[in-house]
């Protein structure tokens, strides 16, 4: 049963995603410079635009989730699954997610922020 209305549900599914979108950029930034590329300066400038994207838009998020009193808890993990407690004002509603379908989304959001921040650097 769905607790929470459309526009709660959008917000807490996005500050999930972009969370761990986060984590891998920052993974990606530290794989590359540790890592044995020729010339890292262009590949560690754009992600980390895409990251100051990322954590800007998440502060936003934030700040509405906490306006509407919502928290986004993991609550299972396995090799297939990942399952999450999204609470808005006392309601509480747990999300399955099949790990693949994760993976998609956060690809789907590192591509929004590459387009943002290849438009940034071209202004």
């Amino acid at each position: 049963m769905r607790y929470l209305n459309k526009q709660e549900l959008q917000i807490a599914s996005r500050f999930l995603f972009l969370s761990m979108t986060i984590i891998v950029l920052r993974q990606d930034i530290n794989h590359i410079q540790n890592g044995s590329f020729k010339i890292k300066d262009p590949y560690i400038t754009l992600l980390e635009h895409m990251l100051t994207i990322a954590l800007n838009e998440r502060k936003n998020l934030r700040k509405q989730m906490k306006e509407r009193q919502m928290q986004v808890l993991l609550t299972r993990q396995n090799d297939a699954f990942s399952s999450y407690l999204f609470i808005c004002q006392g309601k509480e509603e747990e999300r399955h997610y099949f790990n693949p379908v994760i993976r998609k989304k956060v690809e789907y959001i590192i591509q929004e922020l590459m387009l943002k921040a290849h438009d940034l650097m071209l202004n």
